[in-house]
Parts: structure tokens; C-alpha cells; sequence
């Protein structure tokens, strides 16, 4: 498809500058908004008439090597109902802090998605119930691996990156539900399933 979604034109005349620019690529419409509407325009696209972008399917970032381009959170969206894809971006200053408002309220399978693009790029998500990282452990201290600053092999020494994951016990840091959730619980030690349940969670350190 070469042309522009016909929710390009719907959300220009719902918030007119409010939408910045927006391309095809690939195929695919991509639309850019102010991020102090972001939200706005998001719920716009979920429960509008005629919109009913229903379906989450990513939520992402996008750091680029050139300086003066900026970092982007990417929000991809699908209508079940229509088979219509949206990709909605907002672009941030990398001077200045990284955040845009959660939308966990809007789709509940954001929470992970959120997790994730805090974990790895350092977006923070303003309003989300539990922010902390979800592939790193809660005591990573090198930074976030997908930002262009971040060395491949990370900042500290093989050496120190190994004693820093052996003693940060990241089952310590997950709830009994977590861990049931992901058949983990069964697979520990006795004392540390009976620990667990009496909700200690910090004995591990």
C-alpha cells in the first residue's frame, strides 16, 4: 500500500497540528504526534467509531546514530475487526528526559511491552503500575543496552559483569505469582519455595 491509512485524514480533522507529519513506508502509514497528546490521540484511535484500533501489537524505540535526529517511541497498532494497521511515533529531544504517559489504561498487555522499552532504552512511562526492568536484573547498573552510547561489550569487564549477575539473584526480586506464572517456583529449593511463600524476597542477596 502506497497510500496513506484514511485514519490520517479522521485524525487530522479530530486534532489538527496535533499531528505533526505523517509517510508511508514499507507500506505501512506511520503517523507522528505531540507527545503531551499522545495519549489522547492513542485512545482516539482505540475507541473511535470507524477506528477501533483495538489490538496493541508493539510498542517500541528508536534511537538513531545522527545527533541531531530524534529518539522515537513507536506504538503499533492493528483494528482486528477492519485488518488496518497503524504505526503512531512521537519523536523526544535526547537532551532532555525520556518519558511519555503509559498506556496500560488503554490496553492492559502494554504493562510487559512498557517494561521492556524502559529495561533496554530508558523510556520511562509515566503512570504505569509497576516500572522496572524485565530482562535486566533490578540491580544493573551499565545502563540501557539498545542506546547507541552503549558499548557492545557493555562498560564493565567480563569479570565484573559475571560477579555482578551471580550476586544480584534475580528470583529474589520476582513475586510467588510471577514465578508460579513462569513454572519457575517449582524448580527451586524447598527452603526457598517455603521462603517465599511467607513472602520474603530478599533473603537471596
Amino acid at each position: 500500500m502506497s497510500q496513506l491509512s484514511p485514519s490520517v485524514a479522521a485524525l487530522r480533522n479530530a486534532f489538527g497540528d496535533i499531528v505533526e507529519r505523517a509517510l508511508v513506508s514499507c507500506g505501512d502509514t506511520i503517523v507522528y504526534v505531540r507527545n503531551d497528546r499522545a495519549y489522547d490521540v492513542l485512545a482516539w484511535l482505540k475507541r473511535e467509531p470507524g477506528q477501533t484500533f483495538d489490538y496493541l501489537t508493539d510498542i517500541t524505540a528508536v534511537e538513531y546514530r545522527d545527533p541531531e535526529m530524534a529518539f522515537e517511541v513507536v506504538w503499533q497498532l492493528r483494528s482486528l475487526e477492519r485488518k488496518a494497521d497503524l504505526r503512531v511515533k512521537v519523536a523526544l529531544d535526547k537532551q532532555a528526559p525520556l518519558e511519555v504517559r503509559s498506556v496500560y489504561g488503554l490496553w492492559r498487555g502494554a504493562d510487559w511491552l512498557e517494561r521492556e522499552v524502559y529495561d533496554m532504552f530508558g523510556v520511562v512511562f509515566a503512570g504505569h503500575p509497576d516500572l522496572r526492568r524485565i530482562l535486566m536484573w533490578e540491580t544493573y547498573a551499565e545502563g540501557y543496552p539498545l542506546r547507541k552510547d552503549f558499548p557492545l561489550r557493555g562498560h564493565f569487564s567480563r569479570a565484573e559483569q559475571t560477579r555482578q549477575a551471580l550476586a544480584a539473584s534475580p528470583e529474589s526480586h520476582y513475586s510467588l505469582a510471577e514465578l508460579s506464572i513462569a513454572e519457575a517456583f517449582h524448580e527451586l529449593p524447598k527452603d526457598m519455595r517455603d521462603r517465599l511463600r511467607r513472602g520474603e524476597r530478599g533473603f537471596l542477596k
